[in-house]
């Protein structure tokens, strides 16, 4: 039985099909033929079915209906305002749309803070699946109309955002601050089942979209506090348990354990994959990144010069068992919360001339981007797209930078270049294969950081240190050649903005690059040289652009805030 709310009207229904009665009408769940899984192996066109849109990370869309020719004529199509809660559903020309209530709260723990869509908004056979914490919407995709609403009575938890749902057939995952993995019929809101996936007592938050690969739904953690991170993997049907597979090690005998001061560190020693990887179909590695360790400011508790693996590394795992390929970490030992937990890339290309290779790109947050082959994690390719970064000494011989402990937290302090939230974070970097370029939100900021605490006791998770920053150089796009990693080009916005970074990205066939800057803005970009060639003021984005098709028109998807706008062309 599933309680529904539609305003003050509460009723228990039985689901047994598509159709159910609220409030003496009948309400008909959406007619659709689901997602087949194997539709994620194609690339991306006509709809946006998982967080990057396909496996690869890119965000490059084979769209052209709307190209450089005719980007000026873009018109809005729709603005649709969500509201969330129990009582979130907005009325529309039916009436108004059900509001599903789930979880296992009292009702009287709040989530706090303002409706934003900060993830990906999936597109599937016309209808738009959004969420925020606690809250999933279905969208019709034509009009913005609500569909229906799904509510999660919280325990309390970081609400800090939601990056989005997975889609296996008819069903949809998404997980919640308080730590529970949710399926929901996609036709009717309808909960199916929830389970525990990591232990609230031990204060995680999820936050990341699932991904589904095959018969598995993944997803990561995250946490601030001393606690270690998982990728896990369940079961489509039941939510069972497949695997899991731990950032740290957790064992005597462990790999990695030797980079670490003794067991009980490396058990508290964090690594969250809080944001969705990337898959490989031919090879079967689900890549992904992982985050800081912790304590993360303090050398010592963790061992001073040990790597602590495997935070702040990309890894690869074998999808059907969990276990673990290749890594590469990109900041050994890292002392400034400089997560690489960011979805990579992958291409297929050529490389300084030779032949075509498998690759995986990554632009890290603590200013240094990277190439590797993605089959074996080999280092390819280092370079710096940040040119105030000045936390490392230099490169090793693996490519990776040297930290220099100079430029750790201080009780005298240290000026530090990134600031705490990164040369880029978590907003999603795009690769276009016209240009060979990746795109990467990027801000050069400095900062003083002092050390407050020097009892490792006080110091842990984020604690024990404070910054002030100093200077906001800029906020730009950054064009990456992944064959050099050299910038070819970099577009700079006008004012600093109030946010951390700028919003994530879209690019297209039609020679199109779609971002917002920290002014409001949202703009269509020539790829190949960062040129402004549209916009349109809609206020503060946040979350990345998408496209697909809805009656063979194509149309471009941002939201600001609470609001989703849709553009078109119509002439």
């Amino acid at each position: 039985m599933t309680m529904i709310r539609t305003k003050s009207v509460f009723l228990f229904a039985a689901f047994a099909g598509a159709a159910f009665l609220v409030m003496g009408a009948l309400v008909v769940g959406q007619a659709s033929t689901g997602l087949n899984p194997a539709d994620l192996l194609k690339p991306l066109a006509d709809s946006w079915p998982s967080y990057s849109g396909d496996y690869t990370g890119r965000r490059f869309s084979a769209l052209t209906q709307v190209n450089q020719s005719n980007v000026r004529q873009l018109s809005l199509a729709f603005a649709a305002k969500l509201s969330n809660g129990p009582d979130g559903g907005r009325a529309g020309p039916g009436g108004p749309p059900p509001t599903i209530i789930g979880g296992e709260g009292t009702g009287d723990v709040g989530g706090g803070g303002a409706t934003t869509v900060k993830g990906a908004i999936l597109s599937v056979n016309g209808v738009l699946y959004v969420t925020t914490p606690d809250n999933v919407w279905a969208v019709d995709a034509r009009d913005g109309s609500e569909i229906w609403h799904y509510f999660w009575k919280t325990r309390g938890g970081t609400h800090i955002g939601n990056r989005g749902v997975a889609m296996w057939g008819n069903y949809l995952y998404f997980v919640t601050p308080d730590d529970y993995f949710v399926s929901l019929d996609a036709r009717t809101g309808r909960e199916r089942w929830h389970k525990e996936a990591v232990p609230f007592s031990q204060q995680y938050f999820m936050t990341s979209a699932p991904m589904t690969v095959g018969n598995h739904i993944i997803v990561g953690t995250g946490n601030d506090l001393d606690a270690p991170g998982f990728l896990m993997s369940f079961d489509p049907e039941t939510g069972a348990d497949q695997w899991r597979f731990s950032t740290v090690p957790m064992n005597p005998g462990d790999a990695g354990l030797e980079t670490w001061k003794d067991l009980d560190a490396a058990r508290h020693g964090g690594g969250h994959p809080w944001l969705p990887g990337v898959y490989d179909p031919e090879s079967h590695l689900y890549i992904f990144g992982t985050g800081n360790p912790t304590p993360a400011y303090m050398s010592k508790p963790r061992g001073e010069g040990l790597d602590n693996l495997f935070t702040c590394a990309i890894v690869a795992v074998n999808v059907d068992t969990g276990k673990m390929v290749w890594y590469y970490q990109t900041s050994p030992h890292d002392t400034h919360d400089w997560d690489s937990a960011q979805t990579p890339v992958l291409v297929d290309g050529g490389f300084r001339g030779g032949g075509p290779r498998k690759m995986v790109l990554t632009a890290s947050r603590n200013g240094y981007y990277f190439t590797l082959d993605r089959r074996t994690g080999e280092h390819l390719v280092t370079s710096t797209f940040s040119d105030t970064v000045n936390w490392a000494k230099s490169l090793n011989a693996k490519g990776q930078p040297v930290r220099d402990p100079a430029k750790d937290h201080h009780v005298g302090g240290s000026l530090v270049s990134s600031a705490n939230g990164g040369a880029t974070n978590w907003p999603p970097t795009a690769y276009n294969p016209d240009t060979g370029l990746l795109y990467v939100p990027t801000e050069e900021t400095y900062a003083m950081y002092y050390l407050t605490e020097t009892d490792p006791r006080g110091a842990m998770g984020l604690g024990g240190k404070d910054e002030v920053t100093v200077a906001a150089m800029g906020h730009y796009i950054s064009a990456i050649d992944y064959q050099t990693g050299a910038t070819v080009w970099k577009h700079k916005f006008r004012t600093p903005g109030t946010r951390g970074g700028a919003p994530g990205l879209l690019t297209t066939a039609g020679k199109l690059l779609f971002g917002g800057d920290l002014s409001g803005n949202f703009i269509a970009f020539d790829p190949a040289n960062g040129k402004p060639l549209w916009h349109t003021r809609i206020g503060e984005v946040t979350n990345a652009p998408e496209t697909y098709m809805v009656d063979g028109r194509q149309q471009i998807l941002v939201a600001a805030g609470d609001t989703l706008y849709s553009f078109a062309l119509y002439q």
